[in-house]
Parts: C-alpha cells; sequence; structure tokens
C-alpha cells in the first residue's frame, strides 16, 4: 500500500494502527528519495495527528496472562518428560494447541495481571492442566514432520533462553523485582 493510501485511509478511519504506521515506515526506509505527494501525505497525516483528527493507536499495551500460565505448565511437564524418556516435545506446538482451547486472560497492569493469575489459580488451573496434557498427548502421538520450530530443541539453557525472550516479547516493561 502507498503512503498516500496509507494516509487516506488513516484521515477515513480516524486512527493509525501500528501496522498501518509500520508499512509508512517501511517505506519511507527503503525509498531513495519521496515523491512530492508522498511528502505531502505525510504532511497531512502529522497535521492530523497533531489537531486530534488521526489519533495513533498505541502498541500493544495488553498482555494475555493465560500465555504466560499456559507457558509456564507446559514447560514444567516437557522438561519432566524430556528428563525420563527419549521423546522430544515442541513446547511452541504444545503452547499454541492448550491456547486455543483455553479462554484469554487479559490484563493492561500489573495488577489486573496479578488479579487474573489469581483468578486462574482458583478457577481454571485444573483447565489450564487437562489442556496442556491433551497437547502434550497429541504432540507425542504425531511424527516429526518437516516444520521449523518457533522454539528450536537445545540444551536447558538454551530454551530457557528462548522462554525468557518469547516472554519478553509480550511483557518488554514488565521488570521482576529482587526478593533480596
Amino acid at each position: 500500500m502507498s503512503i498516500e493510501k496509507i494516509v487516506e485511509q488513516a484521515l477515513q478511519d480516524g486512527y493509525l494502527t501500528p501496522a498501518m504506521e509500520a508499512e509508512v515506515g517501511r517505506i519511507c526506509d527503503n525509498a531513495s528519495e519521496l515523491s512530492i505527494e508522498e511528502y505531502m501525505a505525510l504532511d497531512r497525516l502529522m497535521g492530523a495527528l497533531l489537531t486530534g483528527e488521526v489519533v495513533a493507536v498505541p502498541r500493544k499495551q495488553f498482555i494475555n496472562v493465560m500465555e504466560e500460565l499456559v507457558l509456564t505448565e507446559a514447560i514444567a511437564r516437557v522438561a519432566e518428560i524430556e528428563a525420563t524418556s527419549e521423546s522430544s516435545l515442541d513446547v511452541g506446538d504444545i503452547a499454541a494447541y492448550a491456547l486455543n482451547r483455553l479462554p484469554p486472560l487479559y490484563a493492561t497492569t500489573e495488577e489486573g495481571a496479578n488479579y487474573q493469575r489469581q483468578r486462574a489459580q482458583a478457577e481454571l488451573e485444573e483447565l489450564i492442566s487437562q489442556q496442556v496434557s491433551e497437547a502434550i498427548g497429541r504432540n507425542l502421538d504425531q511424527p516429526n514432520d518437516n516444520r521449523t520450530p518457533v522454539l528450536a530443541k537445545n540444551t536447558g539453557n538454551e530454551v530457557l533462553r528462548q522462554v525468557s525472550n518469547l516472554l519478553q516479547v509480550y511483557a518488554p516493561n514488565f521488570e521482576q523485582k529482587s526478593q533480596y
């Protein structure tokens, strides 16, 4: 999509989505020179943003606490299985399967996330465990195919690093407070 069409869409809708913003950035980064029409469209967009005619939709400002809970359960269960057998499991597949069968628990603040965690422990712990078990069973039953997993199989430390990176994507501003 061109800059002009993106700006036209933003003016029509009254908002600029992160995807629209990224596309404008990609076009600007890849162009050796912008046309006068593109500069005029960008100028119009900046003016509309400054006056409030167009609102920039912020990037993800929420997390799905269920992702954290399912990943924690899946990693613990996979580690147990892999330590006691020759089986190799895909944590990403297991988590995705379980998450597709569980309700989301979105939060926008740390207080909200804590509330959702407590709610899940009180009401959904058994269901989470059940869905992760079913996902593991399906993963064990399916033959290893040629897909490239999101979390590649490596050492325990490498898996922890990958999971840490994955969680950082979902909660980039979360800083764990030291208990010491």
